[in-house]
């Protein structure tokens, strides 16, 4: 059967900038993280409120109050009820987190608390999938839990060397969940990963180092760090080749 589900690109935006430049390039939806460095966490009230203020595609920010694993304890999770209301009260369209148990397997008990709270917005698991043992097992685990897709690069470093996998995911979900690949995808294989993996729903950041306007630097100083930029051409030609 052939899939007619239109084909649909979320921005990974780690910058307000970014936000503006996917929705101008034709993206459907905003992930806003904090921390490209570090895999993406919480950003601020601030940018998210401004970010809400500034576009009108979907916004869904990350909630991970840190780097490192999904294995939270009782003051992170206080800490992402917190947050989750935050976005609430911003006018978010969603969330995209995760939650693990020890064993790296998926925590549905705190994971549906996440659901819960959140409603009615929605909820996008976000790559805690790819650290599971059994990508089948948290499959069915994430679904029993409500959440609305998956965001996964297939457990591989990028999701176009996880078509296959992907593909088995995307077959097993049915309607029950949407699997988003995301990592590593660029307009140079979305077409073909659409292809093979029989995905709808794709995920990309297209960043770019934005150029430093600052005149002076001192170089004695290792902790400037970059700013990252959504690719504007990068990212409409991602949405082009979805079509």
């Amino acid at each position: 059967m052939t899939n007619t589900k239109k084909a649909i690109l979320e921005v990974c935006a780690f910058h307000v900038d970014s936000c503006i430049i996917a929705e101008r390039a034709g993206a459907a939806r905003v992930e806003l993280c904090d921390n490209p460095i570090e895999g993406g966490t919480t950003p601020s009230f601030g940018t998210i409120k401004t970010a809400r203020e500034k576009i009108s595609i979907l916004l869904y920010p990350i909630l991970r109050p840190r780097s490192g694993n999904y294995f939270y304890n009782d003051h992170e999770f206080a800490i992402l009820k917190e947050d989750i209301a935050m976005c609430k009260q911003l006018g978010c369209n969603g969330i995209s987190v995760g939650a693990q148990k020890r064993d790296a397997t998926i925590d549905t008990e705190r994971l549906k608390r996440i659901v819960e709270w959140a409603g009615p917005m929605g909820v996008t698991c976000n790559r805690v999938f790819d650290c599971a043992p059994d990508p089948f097992e948290a499959l069915e685990a994430i679904i029993s839990c409500g959440c609305e897709r998956i965001l996964t690069s297939g457990q591989k470093s990028a999701a176009p060397d996880a078509a296959v996998l992907l593909a088995q995911l995307v077959k097993q979900a049915g309607d029950r969940i949407i699997i988003m690949p995301g990592a590593g995808v660029k307009s140079s294989n979305i077409k073909a990963l659409k292809a093979i993996s029989g995905a709808h729903e794709f995920h990309s950041s297209a960043r770019t180092i934005a150029p430093n306007p600052v005149t002076y630097i001192n170089k004695e100083v290792s902790d400037y760090g970059n700013v990252y930029l959504a690719d504007e051409s990068e990212v409409k030609a991602m949405v082009a080749a979805l079509q």
